[in-house]
């Protein structure tokens, strides 16, 4: 049998968990937020990817409760959330700086929210060990922050967002303090970690590499706007904007001019060079501006003048 696979935004009956209705967030005269309407599904992995100053923050802040919706609404379950305090809301939030107290073990960091929530010692006792095992640390539960690595501190941070299972966990760019080759290794754990607790993660970050990596989908922002939300593949090979297409990898943009030709168009860009043939997803008017977007694994060097392709360029 064939694995199902997990696009709950493709299912018309699936119900978000997380819906943003016409959400405008402004300071002042400055607009952080531009009249946003999107949906996050249960067990998801979201990504909010941009560049500085996009929003993806503020948005972040406003699932949190740190901010509140100029106009607009936020639901999460179904129930506008914007008159519940932060401390009241299914979620949680784990900072890039991790904020572990530093006078307590690995142990008590975890426990830190079950207790202030006056659950039973047998329950806290036995959630605490289980996230222990989850994010593999049992045998530095008696430890303090400053005597584990950088890696063990953000899984410390992660089980202690994770213990009192929120129905939504929110990442503030938590691998922007590893090195690389941490940073990597930590990824699949995120990964690993979301798809066996099914805790649906919003990760804010301006790493392209990172989203493509942890998320389900990815959007995109800019300017207070989301571009393009979609799989990370779509993202990469089906990009929506220039904007997208050059802010995701490495790419070539050409400017060119397109004409119906065949089932497609081909593009007139530059003197002394052959059209370029395509078939784009839109319709484009003969004599209509355009931009091609090559993407370097998509190109070949040959010797020869290949005799088995429409597009070469010599």
């Amino acid at each position: 049998m064939g694995q199902t696979v997990f696009e709950p935004w493709n299912d018309p009956d699936a119900k978000p968990l997380i819906q943003f209705k016409n959400v405008s967030k402004r300071f002042g005269d400055f607009t952080a937020i531009d009249n946003q309407s999107f949906d996050i599904y249960e067990r998801e992995f979201f990504a909010l990817l941009g560049p500085s100053g996009c929003g993806k923050t503020t948005m972040m802040r406003m699932l949190a409760g740190f901010e509140t919706p100029t106009e607009g609404k936020i639901l999460l379950g179904g129930q506008d959330i914007a008159p519940i305090p932060p401390n009241k809301r299914a979620v949680n939030m784990m900072f890039q700086s991790y904020a572990l107290f530093p006078h307590l073990s690995v142990w008590e960091n975890i426990a830190f929210g079950l207790k202030r929530d006056r659950r039973p010692k047998d329950e806290i006792e036995s959630r605490v060990a289980e996230m222990l095992k989850l994010t593999r640390l049992e045998q530095f539960a008696r430890r303090k922050p400053h005597q584990i690595s950088g890696g063990q501190r953000q899984r410390v941070a992660l089980a202690r967002s994770l213990a009192k299972a929120p129905k939504l966990l929110l990442l503030d760019e938590p691998l922007g303090a590893l090195d690389a080759k941490l940073r990597q290794d930590t990824q699949f754990e995120l990964m690993d970690i979301q798809e066996k607790t099914g805790t649906t993660f919003v990760i804010v970050t301006h790493d392209q590499e990172e989203a493509m990596t942890v998320a389900s989908r990815v959007a995109v922002m800019d300017h207070g706007k989301i571009i393009q939300a979609d799989i990370p593949a779509k993202i990469y090979e089906q990009p929506n904007s220039v904007y997208v297409a050059d802010f995701i990898g490495e790419v070539t943009i050409i400017d060119g001019t397109a004409h119906k030709a065949d089932e497609g168009y081909e593009i007139d860009f530059a003197e002394c060079q052959p059209k370029l043939y395509c078939k784009p997803d839109r319709q484009l008017a003969s004599g209509q501006a355009c931009h091609i977007a090559s993407r370097p694994e998509k190109v070949s060097i040959s010797a020869e003048k290949p005799t088995d392709r429409r597009n070469i360029l010599q």
